[in-house]
């Protein structure tokens, strides 16, 4: 009886000495900032990633990478949609004074892809806004 009372107080021990999944996601919580602070958004996404994969019961680690992988995607395509206008107002510039058919053509399809990747791109910022304020 002795020996099992021992055990029992033993295991209660080590059960309360062990680190929760949120303390072991610690470390890779705060190298998430650390690269989204830099600005390295593609590797603090990328982080995130191997984060869920190796702690997937650290709800709480989780819950602050989400909010971090919204900011860092939404900076990402911030950046890309004022890229792709910067490109499609130069393309747009270059059709206005192209000579040829074949160049008025060819600046013509580019402006197109370059307009619906701008499209596109304004939708991802607007559903990121929208999913931002649904977790607030």
């Amino acid at each position: 009886m002795k020996q099992i009372l021992s055990f029992a107080a033993m295991a209660i021990l080590l059960a309360g000495c062990a680190q929760t999944e949120d303390e072991k996601a610690a470390a890779s919580l705060a190298k998430i900032d650390s690269l989204y602070a830099k600005g390295k958004y593609s590797e603090a996404l990328d982080s995130i990633t191997s984060l869920r994969a190796h702690y997937p019961a650290a709800i709480n680690a989780r819950k602050h990478a989400l909010k971090v992988w919204q900011d860092a995607s939404l900076k990402m395509a911030q950046a890309d949609v004022a890229a792709t206008d910067m490109l499609l107002q130069q393309t747009i510039q270059e059709l206005e004074n192209a000579t040829s058919l074949l160049q008025r053509n060819m600046l013509a399809y580019k402006r197109d892809s370059l307009q619906a990747r701008y499209e596109a791109m304004c939708g991802v910022v607007r559903m990121i806004h929208m999913r931002q304020k649904q977790d607030k």
